[in-house]
Formats: structure tokens, sequence, C-alpha cells
């Protein structure tokens, strides 16, 4: 913990008031140390394994509208008094305003099982070889097969003008496996992650979840192309998030709000799902990949509830939006590295569990598409619109799970799918996922239940001899 014993609350306040020497009106202190070892397996082999360390800050001045961000790698306080002075000298006003006090918040430590720092690189690397070889004896229609690891320490010092002083230390670690299959001119993938605010027991289960990965790539081969139109769609909660993560979460953010570019902008209070849903964004959920102890503004962590039983109660806000938008900051600002400003994002967000029976719900439904993995997808947060690939989805006929389909579509509007949920499971199934916005990246975690949705529209696959 270096840079907690090197930079300390006094040198902080000083650093803070050299930054708003130039007339701001709001300076923060961002200091990072991360350490990281990723592992890569392609064709066999492994192709690449680097570690590291990266180490830097960066100073934010907020003038207003205008916000200047300096970013440097020079810890020393000098260096860092220089990265201000330059920040100060950029607002150029002549007015000075001094920081408050800084008041220091308790050091927040992440709990592992077992410290990936503390485990060979060896060790590792056999891990990740027995994952490619549990996915290749699946089949021999296996063609290809990517394991990927990474484990990581970061940590993370801010102070800011108004008094905040915090330290936190996080562990994550992350395993993926994405294979591929082939059966003549059919090509199919199977894909599947775990991690977390968790240590080197990730890897625990490795090789059975590899073997998942390549099964659904084999069994995809077989499936009978999916048919298009409307129809019900029930979604597993082992489809995981993606579709409140999407269709619902950037919506719901609050720089995205203020700038407009949100279909739920100015509907705070209105009813904009079924009942049924509550939408929530919780911080504090320990181990999971969203999790953190203060957001990367020094704000604490918090369990946010942003949609209850269909009403807009709040968005996700960092201080700059919930300022600008007249709220309560909620802890979502975040950002990639010291490199990076502060943005308002999601964290482990999810539609909370409902009471209904996940086997009643497939029972109640006489005809539709049972989604059970979910692909990629785009999503237009202005109007909603949503277009996302299944993964893995089956028909339903007669209230019995049918037969595997490939090539289904889900497209449709998000706001309007919430309001179309006619009933909510009971169990609660969780995906992770790094989340792309503004051009840096930031793990997450989302999660929903066993869902109904009234109609959707299915996009699907023409079978080469009806052409």
């Amino acid at each position: 913990m270096e840079i907690f014993e090197q930079i300390t609350k006094d040198d902080a306040k000083e650093i803070l008031e050299v930054a708003l020497s130039g007339g701001g009106d709001f300076a923060d202190l961002y200091v990072e140390s991360r350490t990281a070892t990723s592992i890569l397996c392609e064709e066999d082999r492994i192709e690449s394994i680097s570690t590291g360390i990266d180490c830097g800050a960066g100073i934010r001045v907020v003038d207003e509208d205008r916000v200047l961000y300096i970013q440097t790698n020079d810890l020393t306080i000098e260096g860092l008094k220089k990265a201000a002075e330059e920040a100060a000298l950029a607002v150029g006003k002549s007015r000075k305003v001094n920081p408050k006090e800084l008041v220091e918040s308790d050091l927040v430590e992440s709990t592992v099982e077992i410290d990936p720092s503390a485990v060979p690189i060896s060790e590792k690397t056999e891990a990740v070889l027995a994952a490619n070889n549990a996915c290749r004896a699946c089949s021999d229609k296996i063609v290809q097969v990517t394991v990927g690891y990474v484990d990581g320490k970061r940590e993370i010092l801010i102070a800011n003008s108004e008094g905040i002083f915090t330290k936190e230390s996080r562990v994550s670690t992350r395993f993926s496996v994405n294979a591929v299959a082939r059966d003549g001119d059919v090509v199919q993938t199977g894909y599947e992650s775990r991690g977390g605010v968790q240590g080197f027991e990730v890897m625990k289960g490795a090789e059975e979840l590899a073997q998942i990965a390549g099964d659904r790539a084999v069994k995809m081969l077989s499936a009978k192309p999916a048919p298009a139109g409307k129809m019900t769609v029930v979604m597993s909660s082992s489809a995981g998030g993606t579709m409140v993560h999407e269709a619902c979460g950037h919506g719901l953010e609050g720089d995205l709000v203020y700038r407009g570019m949100s279909v739920y902008a100015g509907k705070l209070g209105e009813v904009v799902a079924s009942e049924k849903v509550t939408v929530i964004d919780d911080a504090t959920m320990e181990g999971k990949y969203g999790y953190y102890g203060y957001d990367d503004e020094g704000t604490k962590g918090q369990k946010t509830v942003l949609i209850e039983n269909g009403v807009l109660k709040t968005y996700m806000t960092d201080l700059r939006y919930a300022k600008k938008l007249g709220l309560e900051p909620t802890g979502n600002g975040r950002r990639q590295s010291y490199a990076h400003r502060p943005v308002p994002r999601m964290s482990n967000t999810y539609i909370a569990a409902g009471t209904d029976d996940p086997d009643e719900i497939i029972r109640s439904t006489e005809k539709g598409l049972f989604v059970t993995k979910m692909g990629g997808g785009q999503v237009n947060t202005t109007n909603g619109e949503f277009v996302f690939d299944v993964a893995e989805g089956y028909l339903i006929e007669d209230g019995k799970i049918g037969p595997l389909v490939r090539g289904a579509t889900l497209i449709g509007n998000g706001p309007q799918v919430l309001r179309d949920i006619e009933m909510v499971g009971s169990d609660l199934g969780f995906a992770i996922g790094v989340c792309g916005k503004e051009g840096q990246g930031v793990p997450v975690s989302d999660a929903q239940p066993t869902i109904k949705i009234k109609s959707m529209t299915i996009g699907g696959l023409v079978e080469e001899e009806d052409k």
C-alpha cells in the first residue's frame, strides 16, 4: 500500500489548493496503483502471458461547465503539485477557492479466499490449459477454443475539495472460455465466463465451465433455425441481465438523462414498467464484479432503487450530474483508470426477484421462445430501441420446453418490454462483463429472475431449402 503511505491527507489538501488556485469550482485527486496478470490460450497453446504494474494520478478541475483533466505518472508530491498547477493555469481565473478540510474515511479492503498474487504463474497457466483441454474434449467438432484469465489488484486514493479522503484496496479475477464448433458449413459458438471481486478461487470448477461452453457450441450445430415473428418470450435467470443492462440501465445513467439522450429523461415519478418490475443498482454486493466500497470520486458505494414496482424513482449519478439534475449522488461515478475522467456508470444492476414459480412461468406459456443465454446486441438510449442476439434458446410448445433453435434475435423497445413483463420469477441469475462507454471499460455484473414478456418481435433464420 505504498501510495497510501506516500500521500498523506495534508499532502492531498495542498495539491487540491494548488488545483483550485486558478479559480475552479471543484477539484479532485485520483491516485491509483494497479498490478495485473493476464494469460491467453489459443490454438492449444499459451499465446501470451503479461504481468505489470501501472501507477498514476488524475487531477480534475471543474469550472462551471468546463472540465479540465490532467494525468501524470509522477507520484511525488512535487510532481502532483506541478500537474495541479497546470490544471489551475488552464482555468485561468484570478479568484481563489479553498478546499474544505479533508475527512479521512476508513480504508476498504476486499477479502478473498486465495490471493492471486500468492499463486505462481505456472499454476495459473496449468489451470488455463486444463480448461482448454476440457473444452476440446467435448467433441471433435470443436475447432477453436480461446481461454482468457485476468487478475489484478487496485489501490486507490481519492481526495476532493468537498472534504472527501478515501482509500480502497480491491482484488478482482476473471476467467472466460469461448468455443467454436463446426459441422460442414454450420458454425456455432459457446461462451461462458465468471469472475468478481474475488481471488483465485474463481478457478474452482473452471474445467466444468469450459465444458459448458463447448457443449453449447456443439449442440447449437443441430439446432433448427428460429422462426420469425411476434411471440411471447420467457427469459431464464440463466440468461443473465443483458436485457436490463442494455435496454434499461444505460438509459438511467445521469449524464445521458441530462443531455436528453435517454428515453427516461423527465419521467421521475412516472410509471415506466410493469408493477411487477423493480430495478436496482447495488455496488455494495460483496464479491460481485461490479462491487466497490467507494466509487471513483470517493462517494460511498450504495444500493439504489431505480424503478420500484414500475415507478421511476431516480437515476444513477456521479457528483457532477447529481448537481446538474438536482439529485443526491448515488455513488455511480466510475472510471477505467487514472487516465480517465469519471462518468455515471452501472455497478451490479438487476431486476429484483419476484414471487412467481419459474416452472409455472413456462407452463403458463402456450407458445413462445425460451431464452437461456443471451449474446451481444445494440441499443439506442434515446428511444430505447434494441436488437439482441440469442446465444441459446428453445421454443415453448403447449407449456413445455421444445426444440433448440439458433439464429434468433430479440427486437424491441426497452420501456415497452418493461411494461409487457407479465410474470417475474423467484430466482435470480447473474452474469459479468466489461461495460464500454466513452472509450473506457469498467467491470459490471447484471442479473434478472425468470421473466415472461407478453410479446416481442423475433428475428429468425430461413432454412436453405426455403430460400
